[in-house]
């Protein structure tokens, strides 16, 4: 008997490949992501640019509603640091709200009314970016509009799949090939309009390729499954269908990569935060005489990403026609490896490049080689990790805990980001290579420590039949 038959109210085909060999819901996702990342990635591409160059400025910082108690929290810090501790603890509370978000689709809304809410509000404050006054009113609204939008739709992706179907890891492949997609773009039109045209133009153009995804997700939703969702209905499911003792296991394996997934995604984060910075300060960014837009640096690594996440997808493709295909773990310290190679690379563009002179590209660009190696083995492949082995009565909550990973990760960007004028260039990278070394080092002692009694006692569950 089929999942389908099981559940007849759930009028869905799970045998679909109308969409690169997956069903057609997957490319509405994808699209939609791809929109909300070209949203999200070019606001944050502009975002530490924005305030060491023009927000916190004197002339424009008086403006801004609240901004005085926000740095008398960070006991006075000026300048840089100000705000890498502003982009730290955004980027730190974007992921830990998905936690909620995803309590309010188990319990409440269910997972599309939850997306659309979500998307409505991060819509609004990308508009609210255009305007001095009602910066981190616009923040907030960002922070909570994603925490309702990223894990809901993550686990949808995880439901167009029964337990068996093992297109499940191929498919969150190609949902992060649509993430990319749109970081390719946003440097390119966000990133361009703010820094030649003027900041709030590129933050309006940020908020309009968020309402294209939500056009794109609600133009389809009859490709998803139906959630028909009740609440009083799931509690007493849930009440008849308790959490057994391999769920509590899986989910106590997953609890346990949660902090060392954190320390592993601070060297790729920094990008954003001090390497732009960096790399705005002191890269030879020319055309000709030209200088370019330094967020071009960010269409350059997901150009790079999007390239190797296909390569390595491919790669083990034809790997597994020949021997067998590493698991999920193995992957990640693999991908851990790359890491720190990656770091090694902004090292030696430090180390090599004399003193007053403008750093060449050939260590940035093997940089992001290196690391979108070390980046597609390791994000994408936690991801399917973290929906294959959810338990399905609190799939959505346990996605949202993923991303504490990366609220923890990205508050130690923050942190470690003030550091970057306070040390030499070449210190300041090793450090990030020793973040990177640290969490392969335990993700391979949990691999021969504890991964055969805790994950594989856990089966594959479907993320979202909850």
């Amino acid at each position: 008997m089929t999942v389908a038959e099981a559940t007849p109210e759930l009028d869905f085909d799970w045998d679909d490949k109308s969409f690169l060999g997956h069903p057609k819901g997957l490319g509405y996702l994808a699209f939609t992501e791809a929109w909300e990342r070209f949203s999200f990635y070019g606001m944050q591409a502009l975002l530490v640019l924005y305030m060491v160059n023009f927000l916190l400025l004197p002339g424009n910082v008086e403006q801004v509603a609240g901004i005085e108690q926000l740095r008398a929290l960070y006991g006075g810090l000026e300048g840089q640091a100000f705000a890498s501790a502003i982009f730290g603890t955004y980027a730190a509370t974007v992921y830990l709200t998905p936690i909620f978000g995803g309590l309010l689709a188990d319990r409440v809304l269910g997972k599309r009314r939850t997306v659309l809410l979500g998307a409505v509000t991060m819509a609004l404050g990308h508009f609210l970016m255009a305007f001095n006054v009602t910066f981190l009113f616009a923040l907030l609204c960002l922070i909570l509009g994603s925490g309702m939008f990223k894990g809901n739709i993550s686990s949808q992706v995880g439901s167009l799949y029964k337990p068996e179907d093992l297109r499940r890891a191929d498919a969150f492949q190609i949902f992060y090939l649509g993430i990319n997609a749109g970081v390719i773009a946003s440097p390119l039109v966000v990133g361009t309009l703010g820094e030649t045209m003027g900041w709030h133009w590129g933050f309006g153009a940020a908020g309009v390729g968020m309402l294209i995804g939500l056009v794109i997700y609600v133009a389809g939703q009859k490709y998803l499954p139906k959630e028909h969702f009740d609440v009083a209905a799931k509690t007493a499911k849930a009440a008849q269908d308790p959490m057994s003792r391999k769920d509590w296991l899986a989910t106590i394996a997953l609890l346990l990569l949660i902090p060392v997934l954190a320390v592993a995604i601070v060297p790729n984060n920094q990008i954003f935060n001090a390497y732009l910075v960096w790399g705005d300060q002191q890269f030879a960014l020319y055309w000709g005489d030209e200088k370019l837009p330094t967020t071009w640096l960010i269409t350059l690594d997901a150009v790079v990403s999007v390239s190797f996440l296909a390569g390595v997808a491919a790669f083990y493709r034809w790997w597994k026609t020949k021997w067998q295909e590493p698991d999920e773990l193995s992957k990640i310290i693999i991908g851990s490896v790359f890491s720190i190679g990656g770091m090694a690379c902004l090292y030696m563009a430090a180390a090599t490049t004399p003193a007053g002179e403008k750093i060449g590209l050939f260590w940035p660009v093997m940089f992001h080689i290196v690391n979108s190696i070390g980046f597609a083995h390791m994000l994408p492949v936690s991801l399917a990790l973290f929906a294959r082995l959810a338990p399905k009565q609190i799939s959505g909550t346990v996605i949202g805990l993923y991303f504490l990973a990366f609220f923890a990760g990205n508050s130690m960007v923050g942190y470690v980001g003030g550091w970057f004028e306070t040390m030499p260039v070449t210190q300041f990278w090793l450090i990030h290579m020793g973040f990177a070394a640290a969490a392969g080092v335990v993700f391979l002692l949990f691999k021969l420590l504890l991964a055969p009694r805790l994950m594989h006692s856990a089966e594959p569950e479907d993320v979202a039949l909850a």
